[in-house]
């Protein structure tokens, strides 16, 4: 198996590292494993790609790249420009921090798995929930470690269906929890912690000017039973299947009511 990882961490975050393992294990002893990381941090640019400029890629060693760019450069660059013919599977993390419920929305991680699902490549994401039972560990990706060959496996052997021409990708997270702890996998829907994503605090500098530090809420609030964060909470490796196509299918017949009674 070929297999292309990147991240939104950047190419020396440690959770880079932990993928690196997983891959190699996953793609066996003839198989291949190529990098294609930001050069530097990311997070929260979400699936947005440099289409307005170009991007700079440095080489850190065979099959070892970085691109001054988002998650979905590396990914667009690794398979049209890197790797020659388009891995059999695109892995993006692991992420240190949670990209469950409104998470998603924001995260790097997951734009360079909707890039690569966009290409009709199976992709999955992967990412380390942090809580007060793992950020005191030497290895605060134990979990990741413990569980990650097995979720992406998962997710292997339950396929990569398309739908409305859109691709099914995964998003995987990984318990708050020590390796030993973990407690199994889950197939859940993503959640909502409804108490709003992120907010902003003004912050004035010695010289009189005004900064805004952009913030999210605390990240211990459980979702409803059945949804991601609310699985990882109680110790589960959570695993959502997720499709880049935003229609509110259940809301169709409402919408098109209204629309005929307004004609």
């Amino acid at each position: 198996m070929r297999i292309l990882i990147t991240n939104d961490d950047g190419i020396l975050a440690p959770g880079l590292a932990v993928l690196e393992d997983l891959a190699h294990e996953l793609a066996g002893p003839d198989g291949e494993v190529w990098v294609v990381a930001p050069q530097t941090e990311q997070s929260g640019v979400g699936h947005c790609i440099s289409y307005t400029k170009p991007v700079l890629m440095h080489t850190y060693g065979p099959q070892r790249f970085a691109v001054e760019g988002s998650p979905a450069d590396c990914v667009l660059v690794g398979i049209n420009h890197i790797m020659g013919t388009p891995p059999d599977l695109v892995l993006s993390g692991v992420n240190k921090g949670n990209n469950a419920a409104e998470n998603t929305l924001y995260s790097g991680t997951i734009g360079a798995v909707i890039e690569a699902s966009l290409a009709n490549i199976p992709a999955i994401a992967l990412s380390q929930f942090f809580g007060p039972h793992n950020a005191s560990l030497d290895d605060q990706f134990e979990s990741s470690r413990a569980s990650g060959v097995a979720a992406v496996r998962a997710c292997l052997k339950a396929g990569f269906p398309k739908d409305h021409d859109y691709k099914l990708f995964y998003n995987i997270n990984f318990p708050p929890v020590a390796g030993a702890d973990v407690k199994g996998i889950k197939a859940v829907s993503q959640g909502y912690r409804r108490d709003g994503a992120f907010t902003v605090t003004p912050t004035d500098a010695p010289n009189g000017r005004r900064f805004l530090f952009v913030h999210g809420h605390p990240q211990q609030t459980p979702t409803a039973p059945g949804t991601d964060a609310h699985a990882n909470l109680g110790g589960y490796t959570a695993v959502t299947p997720m499709r880049c196509d935003l229609t509110a299918r259940d809301d169709m017949a409402r919408l098109a009511d209204a629309l005929n009674n307004d004609a």
